[in-house]
């Protein structure tokens, strides 16, 4: 094994370090931001980029749109391979939303320039949502 894919047995790794690690996000620093956003939660609780992560622990992770559940079964350090970063956690997450209903984006015709009042009270009535109150 290359240095840093072997597993450590005991001890602890920051949260941030480990998200970053196991490819839940791209870069660490994002992983960081996610922290101090409040959008990971170690066991329940919102969690800071340095916070001690240790076996057997729940995250939480808010990325992408999408909520990933996963426990802890083995520590990182060094970011590893995707096959090695796999093994080290156990993912609960929701299945994903459908393509269709996560990219439903309303298309304009290109140089229709922008929607005025009534084109938008048109989409939005296509769209099912129907103005909201005071509008």
């Amino acid at each position: 094994m290359v240095s840093g894919e072997a597993p450590q047995a005991e001890g602890s790794v920051r949260v941030d370090v480990w998200i970053w690690s196991v490819r839940l996000t791209k870069t660490r620093s994002q992983a960081a931001a996610a922290c101090r956003a409040g959008h990971v939660r170690v066991n329940g609780e919102r969690a800071k980029p340095a916070q001690a992560l240790r076996t057997s622990d729940e995250v939480r992770l808010r990325h992408d749109g999408r909520d990933r559940v996963v426990v802890v079964s083995k520590l990182v350090k060094k970011r590893v391979g995707p096959p090695v970063a796999a093994e080290c956690y156990v993912d609960n997450s929701p299945p994903p939303p459908p393509r269709e209903i996560a990219l439903q984006v309303p298309v304009r015709d290109r140089g229709t320039g922008r929607p005025t009042k009534r084109d938008r009270r048109e989409m939005e009535r296509l769209q099912e949502r129907g103005p909201g109150p005071g509008r």
